[in-house]
C-alpha cells in the first residue's frame, strides 16, 4: 500500500473558495485539490463553481469520506495532495478510516445556532470538540491558521483542552 502524498489537510466549511485554490495551492505546492465530503462529492453545481477559483494547472477531485479512504492509497507518487473537508467529523472519520493525516489546517467554521466562537472564523460546538479532542489524541497536530502567511495557533489553546 502507497503513502500518499498529502501536502496539506484543512478544515474549511466554505471548501474551495479563492483562499484555498490560489492562494494555500500556490504556497503548498499542491498539484490536486481533494475535497473529501459527502454531500459535495454528489452536487454536480457546488464543484463546478468551486473549480473556477482553482489555480491552472492544479486539479479537482470531489469525494465522498468512505471513496477517500478506499482510494487515497492508490495515488500517483507526483500527486502533491490537498485534502479540504468541510468539519472536524469529517476529517476524524478520514483518519480513523486509514487516511495518513498528522496535521490540520483550520481555515473556517461558520457560526450557528449552538455554535460558540472561539477565534475570529472559528465556532465550535460540544461535536466539533470532541473530535478535535479525539484527533489529538490520535496524535494529529490541529492549528488555526486563515492563510498562508499568518502565524497558526493550536487548536487546544483556543479550546483549553
Amino acid at each position: 500500500m502507497n503513502s500518499p502524498n498529502i501536502i496539506l489537510t484543512r478544515i474549511d466549511n466554505r471548501l474551495i473558495h479563492g483562499q484555498v485554490g490560489i492562494s494555500w495551492v500556490n504556497t503548498i505546492g499542491a498539484n490536486l485539490i481533494l475535497v473529501a465530503n459527502d454531500s459535495t462529492a454528489n452536487d454536480k453545481t457546488q464543484q463546478d463553481m468551486m473549480d473556477m477559483v482553482v489555480a491552472d494547472g492544479v486539479q479537482t477531485r470531489y469525494f465522498t469520506l468512505q471513496k477517500t479512504i478506499d482510494v487515497i492509497h492508490k495515488a500517483a507518487e507526483r500527486q502533491k495532495i490537498f485534502i479540504v473537508c468541510k468539519t472536524p467529523q469529517d476529517v476524524l472519520t478520514l483518519v480513523k478510516g486509514g487516511v495518513p493525516i498528522k496535521f490540520v489546517n483550520i481555515g473556517n467554521m461558520h457560526f450557528s445556532e449552538g455554535k460558540k466562537q472561539i477565534h475570529k472564523v472559528i465556532s465550535v460546538d460540544e461535536s466539533d470538540i470532541a473530535a478535535f479532542n479525539e484527533l489529538e489524541s490520535l496524535g494529529v497536530t490541529c492549528e488555526v491558521r486563515g492563510v498562508p502567511d499568518a502565524p497558526g495557533e493550536p487548536i487546544a489553546n483556543l479550546l483549553k483542552l
